[in-house]
Formats: structure tokens, C-alpha cells, sequence
């Protein structure tokens, strides 16, 4: 089914001759001169359709970062069944099945754009796919042993994913040391809706020491847009300074932050869509983050067309090619976020980073509920979990559950939603309503923040 991989200095030496940067390149030039790189999914079935996704998205926006996202058959490891697929009606798949396909299409489709390509799926066991995509010349791989199984799959044990995801880390910690950087995104978006940060990040985080144990020197940590700008705002700034107290001990580790736009409900109203896109792009923007990750205007109806995922790149990029210096934050707010994410985050890792084996550290935190992921589709986590919005709009816990937090923690968590959940209560239809976020006709962005803490005045000049 699948062509013999050329050895790794031969796949390092074709990602070499193609004359691209590779994406830790980019990265590492969008930290250095403070810009943002921006990215599409995209992924079809066909490979001459995907040929012309690729080509098409960089003719009208070029994306500095091109994906291809993968069918759910071979993130399933089911290439049987992506075989069929592809010979019965290639439009079918949800992705681009690159195992079937194999390595030399992959390359067929790099050497097609001047973009640097990123594999983008939801596997909890990736290691053919990723030993595909490092034969293809692909220089950037996302997920891991968590956030690629626990929101994907029912049965996987988080203990076999952790060690697959090893594997994967181990083979592009190899082409690191041999001279290929390769990008590792952790997928910190988790079940995407009402994610609380601290759990993003410390999902995130304990990916992140397992790669770096591994010889991984470029990580990715994404986040997603919850919706309250401060919150947002506090949770990208939390990325660096966690990453100083977590990794500091590996050795050339540079540590990058990427925004998913909104993941949650998007309005059905293509012009209110496009608006919380610019506030996706403006939150990347005043977050000064190194990679957006962007939306299309067609994200309530399904995959978007060519012309609208394009739409959603231009949205995008017409705002961070904007002077955001009018805009005044409330620093306080946000450094009071900063500190709880900060001090929410250590007490859920920190216990565990100080066992010996942390793949077996992991999988047990999960079994006992001391982490956990809302809405997970795992059985091996709890998902006991409820998160909430407060009466602003920030994610909080309805319900702790297990999480192992302290006293403090606990006590500011409750004030804050005290008021909301007297309100609405802990209900099925509040919980639908945090869900409906910004597909009502609330404003999709709240200007009146921009004027500090009992100011609201808006935007100044």
C-alpha cells in the first residue's frame, strides 16, 4: 500500500534542494521582526483538487504557511477504507489521505507552492503519517499524545498515544539534530468550545516536555480565542513565560505562540462571520503572536470554498497590517488573568512533572480527573469538568471536578461566577447559550474594552 520511506538524510536532502524556508524559518523570523505569519486549513481528497486548493489559496492570499489537513480514515489509521474512498468519490473525504497518496504526491504538492507546507489532522497515533510527511519534505507537524487523542478518539488509551506521539518526536528530534528543523504544533484548542486557558495550556505544556525530551528544538503552543479579549490576551502572554519556567532545562528549545481563531459557533451571517475573523486578527495582532491560524466567512454552513478561505486570509491580514497603537488595553485586567492562568496552570502540572516516568504520570492525572477536558470524546478522561462564562464573558468553571486546585483558585473562580450562574443557572440552556457565544446579535467585538478598568471610553487617537 505504501512506498518504502527514502532514508532520512535523503528526505532532509530533497527539503533542502526545494529552496523554501522551512517553517521554523518562519517562525523564527515573524519572533525577530514582530510580525504574524498566517495560515489556512485546507485539505480535499483528490490530489489533483488539493493541487488546486494549494495553488489556488496562494494565488489569490498567499498564506505564508500552506496545510494540508488529513481525512479522518487515515487519522484513524483506517487507510482500507481511504483506499475505497478515493476510488469510489474522492469528494468524500473530509482531508487529503497523504499515506494512501504516499510521499511522492506529497512532494508533487510542496514543490508546487512557495509556502512551506504544515500537516494538520487529529491522530492519536501518527507515526506512518509523520514518517510520509517528513519524506515529502513537510517541515512542520502538528498535534500530540493528548489534544490528538482525548477530543478525537473513544477507545485509545492515553498511555499508547503518549508513546506513539514519542515516536514522532523522536524522528523529528533526529532530523533536528541532522540539520532539518521541524516544527511541532501542539494543538492547545483541545474540544475548541468554552476551553478554559489553563487547561489549553497545561495540556500543552506536558506535550511540550515530552518533545523537547526528544531532541524537538521548535514548539509550537497554540491557543484558542475564547472570546473575552483580556482573558485572550493574558493567555498568550502566559505561553513565553511558562515555556521559560517549563523547558528552560532543554538545551536551544525556541518556543513559539499561535492563535486558532474562533473555533466555537460562528454566526450564520456571512458579515458578522467576517467580524469575528478582524477580531481574531486583532486579538493575534495586540497579542503579538508568531502564527494565526485563520476562519473562513462559511465556517456555520461547512468547508469553505477557495474564494472564502481566501476571504478569511484577507480579513485577516488587513488587520495586522494595521497600526494597533490607538488601542489602549486594560493591563490591569489583564495582568490579573495573566497571574490566575499562571497559578491555575502550576497546580495542575506541577504534581505531575515531578513523577519519573510522565507518560505514565499523565495517563494517571487523567484517570483521577486531575486533568480533564470538557466535552472530551475519550473514555480515559473524566470530562467531569463544566466550563462557563462569567457576567464579561470569561470562560470559568461551572464545575471543578476533580482539577486539584487550591483554596485560592477555587475561591476566585466562585466569585466570579457567582452572579452569572444566579442568573441563568447551572443549567443545559445557559451552557447552550455560553456555546452561542457570538452567533447572536451581540456586538462581535466590545469596543467599550479599550478604554481601561471603569473607563470604557472605547478606542482613543
Amino acid at each position: 500500500m505504501v512506498n518504502p520511506f527514502p532514508p532520512l538524510a535523503e528526505s532532509i536532502a530533497y527539503a533542502t534542494s526545494l529552496g523554501k524556508p522551512t517553517v521554523a524559518d518562519l517562525l523564527s523570523g515573524a519572533a525577530r521582526d514582530g510580525r504574524t505569519l498566517v495560515q489556512p486549513r485546507s485539505g480535499v481528497g483528490d490530489h489533483d483538487a488539493m493541487r488546486s486548493l494549494l495553488l489556488g489559496l496562494e494565488r489569490r492570499a498567499q498564506p505564508d504557511v500552506a496545510t494540508i489537513t488529513i481525512d479522518s480514515y487515515t487519522r484513524l489509521l483506517q487507510f482500507g477504507s481511504a483506499r475505497r474512498a478515493l476510488e469510489a468519490d474522492a469528494g468524500t473525504l473530509n482531508g487529503y489521505p497523504l499515506v494512501t497518496h504516499g510521499w511522492r504526491r506529497g512532494r508533487e504538492l510542496n514543490e508546487l507552492v512557495r509556502a512551506p507546507l504544515q500537516v494538520r489532522h487529529g491522530s492519536p497515533d501518527a507515526r506512518l503519517l509523520f514518517r510520509t510527511a517528513l519524506a515529502s519534505g513537510i517541515t512542520s507537524f502538528e498535534g500530540g499524545g493528548i489534544s490528538y487523542n482525548v477530543p478525537y478518539a473513544r477507545d485509545v488509551p492515553i498511555t499508547q498515544s503518549l508513546r506513539a506521539w514519542q515516536e514522532v518526536d523522536r524522528i523529528a528530534g533526529d532530523a533536528t539534530a541532522a540539520g532539518l528543523i521541524v516544527d511541532r504544533e501542539l494543538f492547545g484548542t483541545l474540544t475548541a468550545v468554552l476551553m478554559p486557558p489553563s487547561i489549553c495550556l497545561a495540556v500543552t505544556l506536558l506535550e511540550a516536555v515530552l518533545a523537547a525530551a526528544e531532541g524537538v528544538c521548535c514548539i509550537s503552543i497554540a491557543y484558542p480565542q475564547g472570546g473575552h479579549l483580556w482573558q485572550d490576551l493574558a493567555a498568550l502572554r502566559a505561553i513565553p513565560r511558562l515555556a521559560a519556567r517549563y523547558l528552560s532545562a532543554f538545551t536551544g528549545v525556541r518556543v513559539h505562540t499561535v492563535l486558532h481563531q474562533f473555533m466555537g459557533i460562528f454566526p450564520t451571517n456571512p458579515s458578522r462571520a467576517i467580524d469575528l475573523i478582524t477580531y481574531g486578527a486583532l486579538l493575534a495582532g495586540l497579542g503579538g503572536v508568531d502564527k494565526v491560524v485563520t476562519k473562513s466567512p462559511a465556517e456555520a454552513r461547512g468547508i469553505p470554498t477557495l474564494a472564502e478561505n481566501a476571504d478569511g486570509i484577507t480579513a485577516t491580514r488587513a488587520v495586522l497590517e494595521q497600526p494597533l497603537v490607538r488601542l489602549v488595553i486594560d493591563e490591569d485586567a489583564v495582568a490579573d488573568e495573566l497571574d490566575a492562568i499562571e497559578r491555575e496552570v502550576g497546580e495542575l502540572v506541577d504534581p505531575i512533572l515531578e513523577q519519573r516516568d510522565l507518560v505514565a504520570a499523565v495517563a494517571d492525572a487523567f484517570a483521577d480527573g486531575r486533568i480533564d477536558v470538557p466535552f472530551s470524546a475519550s473514555r480515559f478522561a473524566r470530562s467531569l469538568v463544566t466550563p462557563c462564562r462569567d457576567q464579561e464573558g470569561a470562560i470559568r468553571f461551572a464545575d471543578i471536578g476533580m482539577l486539584p486546585f487550591g483554596e485560592a483558585t477555587r475561591r476566585r473562580n466562585d466569585n466570579l461566577v457567582r452572579a452569572r450562574l444566579g442568573k441563568r443557572g447551572d443549567s443545559l440552556e445557559g451552557l447552550i447559550r455560553d456555546l452561542h457565544f457570538f452567533s447572536d446579535e451581540r456586538p462581535i467585538l466590545p469596543w467599550e474594552w479599550f478604554g481601561g478598568r471603569g473607563e470604557r471610553s472605547a478606542v482613543r487617537a
